[in-house]
């Protein structure tokens, strides 16, 4: 008979499928710090000892990591996601930076219809709050809290799609990006035309997933990486202009 006798899980084995659900989800982030060992035991209802031994476990599978003195951390599984030897192949050729556009394009329109469809209340009213908290920044002269919430609120979104390969490989994808790998998304930022019509394709994007309006949240996002994409290629074009301009003002003066 095909019947296997049942046996009673360890409670570190229940600690262990309850934080790597909860890695696996996004709820519990790169870099995050765990709450101390006191408080997560009483949190999750076991002993000390189960609790260090799930987090040994963990830590040797390279999802967790202890810092001296600081405590215990979600680990940088994102890091490796690309080699530094292609990262640096990324950095150096333009062909990458419209690939990389095309590529979050396709993805992120796919993670808006499923967030527009699938999202809860919850997802949405999260996707709203960083969309109001880019209003707010929108006011600041400093363009830096609303470059750094352009990327929360695209993540939002792959959150709410509920798919967790999506969500892993763009954090990797947005990480990178925040690196200044692909571009500077700043010098967006600073144009304050620019910066506007970045704000009204935001808005565009959330007014249509907050109507739970699959095809017009994916068409708002599509619309908005398209433009900047046009933004990228403008401005690569005025830098080759400028520096052929410098080299016929530097002809000129040796004259």
């Amino acid at each position: 008979m095909p019947f296997q006798p049942v046996t009673q899980e360890k409670l570190s084995t229940s600690v262990t499928r309850q934080i790597e659900k909860l890695i696996l989800q996004g709820v519990l982030r790169p870099g995050e710090r765990l709450p101390s060992e006191r408080e997560l035991a009483d949190r999750l209802n076991v002993s000390r000892p189960s609790l260090r031994e799930s987090i040994q476990d963990l830590s040797e599978r390279g999802l967790l990591t202890s810092r001296a003195g600081a405590g215990v951390y979600v680990a940088d599984v994102l890091g490796s996601a690309f080699s530094k030897a292609l990262i640096q192949l990324f950095a150096a050729h333009d062909e990458a930076v419209f690939d990389y556009l095309s590529f979050r394009r396709d993805m992120e329109g796919l993670a808006a219809e499923r967030a527009a469809r699938l999202g809860s209340d919850t997802d949405l009213a999260v996707i709203g709050a960083v969309f109001d908290r880019m209003e707010a920044a929108h006011a600041k002269r400093d363009p830096s809290d609303e470059a750094a919430l352009d990327a929360e609120f695209h993540l939002s979104i792959i959150e709410a799609s509920h798919n967790v390969i999506m969500l892993h490989m763009m954090r990797s994808m947005y990480q990178l990006l925040r690196e200044g790998v692909f571009y500077n998304r700043q010098i967006m930022f600073r144009q304050k035309t620019t910066r506007a019509t970045l704000l009204d394709q935001h808005r565009a994007i959330n007014d249509a997933l907050q109507a739970r309006d699959p095809e017009g949240a994916r068409q708002a996002v599509v619309d908005h990486l398209s433009y900047v994409e046009t933004c990228l290629a403008d401005n690569r074009k005025a830098d080759a202009h400028e520096a052929v301009a410098r080299q016929r003002l530097e002809h000129v003066g040796r004259k």
